[in-house]
């Protein structure tokens, strides 16, 4: 019996390696780098499968090279990598991971929160290069986040947990998204919705965006936004990069028009090392981890899994962001 043939972009768990291995004909690419385009598109032309980050583009040009292509499934919630409409046209159905990192990533947004607040990683800094001479009243001063405001831009799953994590903290919590939560979540979660995004960036001391990479959302926080905002202000990204103005964000934090900043996803991935926010003291930056806890990752590649078995046997993946691919 002939295996279907599959790549995987990356190394992944060995988990979803080995069951992924039982039923293909797989291969695997070791670098830590993402494949070039190139590559992609050659490996993909003999390819019934494709396990991918967020990394990996997949357009209509690589579906086309890749006549036998029947499932790509993305290791990652979102999947603006892949054109799905381009996919769906082909009768190729995409899978993605939602829900398995939802605490995970929460977590990470308020880790980023609580140590943009208090200086953590300035101070760490400020220790290990000698700077600590004595204690002072004025050193690093920062952010009260208990009893303060927390203003959630996108309440889906992620947000939820943010938020729950702010009621913790005894945290006045507002969010502003297109569609309203019911009363009744309202009540469970302990949120305030606030129809007016001005309103909220005015209110709220810390500012966390969980939104999805779409047309409409690229930049909805730029200079406008940043200028709402309070001088305290603590904003927090681990959403996707464009969705804010890393130019304005840069201009806000240089000039003291908010706080500080904590970030997992920037514009451009890896941000350039002349990026001039890497000049900054009042931001941090880390390298797109919010999901990179040992558990979460494995169970991310055991879904992407699922999902690419799934696709290669002509079933709907059980995470599947186009199951209209396998219809008409």
């Amino acid at each position: 019996m002939i295996k279907p043939r599959v790549f995987i972009t990356r190394i992944i768990a060995q988990e979803a390696l080995d069951k992924i291995a039982q039923d293909t004909d797989m291969g695997v690419w070791p670098e830590e780098l993402p494949p070039p385009y190139e590559v992609l598109l050659e490996k993909a032309r003999d390819a019934e499968g494709l396990v991918t980050l967020l990394s990996d583009r997949v357009d209509a040009a690589l579906m086309d090279a890749a006549p036998k292509l029947k499932v790509v499934s993305n290791m990652a919630v979102g999947y603006d990598n892949i054109t799905i409409a381009e996919a769906t046209k082909r009768h190729i159905v995409v899978g993605n991971t939602p829900g398995v990192l939802t605490e995970t990533t929460a977590d990470f947004a308020f880790t980023l929160l609580m140590a943009a607040a208090r200086h953590v990683v300035e101070a760490a800094n400020y220790t290990s290069k000698g700077r600590w001479k004595t204690w002072g009243p004025k050193i690093l001063l920062g952010q009260d986040i208990h009893n303060a405001t927390l203003g959630i831009i996108g309440l889906g799953r992620i947000g939820a947990e943010v938020a729950k994590r702010g009621r913790g903290f005894n945290m006045k919590v507002l969010y502003y998204d297109e569609i309203r939560r019911s009363e009744e979540e309202e009540r469970r979660l302990g949120v305030e919705y606030i129809p007016d995004l001005a309103k909220l960036l005015s209110s709220a001391d810390f500012i966390s965006v969980h939104v999805p990479l779409l047309p409409q959302t690229h930049h909805l926080i730029g200079a406008a936004e940043f200028a709402m905002m309070k001088p305290t202000a603590v904003f927090i990204n681990t959403s996707r990069g464009p969705v804010v103005d890393q130019k304005a964000l840069y201009e806000a934090l240089k000039s003291g028009q908010i706080f500080t900043a904590g970030l997992d996803v920037t514009e451009v991935e890896p941000i350039p090392p002349d990026d001039p926010l890497l000049t900054l003291d009042n931001v941090i930056i880390a390298p797109h981890i919010a999901s990179a806890s040992f558990t979460t990752r494995k169970n991310m590649a055991l879904m992407a899994a699922e999902n690419l078995l799934a696709g290669l046997r002509g079933q709907t993946p059980p995470n599947c962001v186009n199951p209209e691919a396998l219809t008409g």
